[in-house]
């Protein structure tokens, strides 16, 4: 697949003629990194795949708004984070938790997906993330599987490098301690 740079999908995407074709590439060129980031959040495939499909019908509905303030890239993460947060909003209301344990569900749910091909270890990392408050989730899952830049996920979540930075930081620590305590 050739990957075309930002700017290049961005004219093809403010002409009227070729405005489907720019939107075809980038799809195209951001569905797998975004489905990953979607994934690592609410872990199941199916999910994931409704949410991407949500994330590009929304892109797709706003393409017109887009002010190019921002990358293209950056826009498209800011509408996957908020397309799954909504998502887990949404499923906490509605899920009976177990006021004990209120993350089994989900890693029941995890366990039992058939698209899950990880291992133990793999296995361990995602419930000490399912641990984590939202937020450190989000800036480790950009960091440490996306390798985003801190002052990009400044621009998608809106938050001071510095706090990302302390977030990072306090995530790492919470999911070493707690993979110290699974030995």
């Amino acid at each position: 697949m050739t990957l075309f740079n930002e700017k290049e999908i961005l004219a093809l995407l403010q002409e009227e003629d070729t405005q489907k074709k720019g939107f075809e590439l980038l799809v195209n060129q951001y569905s797998e990194q975004l489905y990953w980031q979607i994934r690592r959040m609410v872990l199941s495939h199916d999910d994931a795949n409704d949410i991407l499909q949500n994330t590009f019908v929304k892109a797709w509905l706003n393409i017109d708004y887009f002010r190019a303030e921002a990358k293209l890239s950056t826009w498209l993460y800011r509408i996957a984070l908020n397309e799954s947060l909504t998502f887990l909003n949404k499923q906490r209301a509605t899920t009976l938790v177990d006021i004990d344990d209120p993350e089994a569900d989900v890693i029941q749910k995890l366990e039992s997906d058939p698209y899950f091909s990880g291992d133990e270890i793999e296995l361990s990392l995602q419930k000490a993330l399912l641990s984590l408050p939202e937020k450190q989730r989000m800036v480790f899952n950009l960091k440490y599987y996306q390798d985003m830049k801190y002052e990009e996920m400044s621009d998608i979540l809106g938050t001071s490098v510095g706090a990302l930075k302390a977030s990072y930081h306090h995530a790492v620590k919470k999911i070493e301690k707690i993979l110290e305590g699974t030995d």
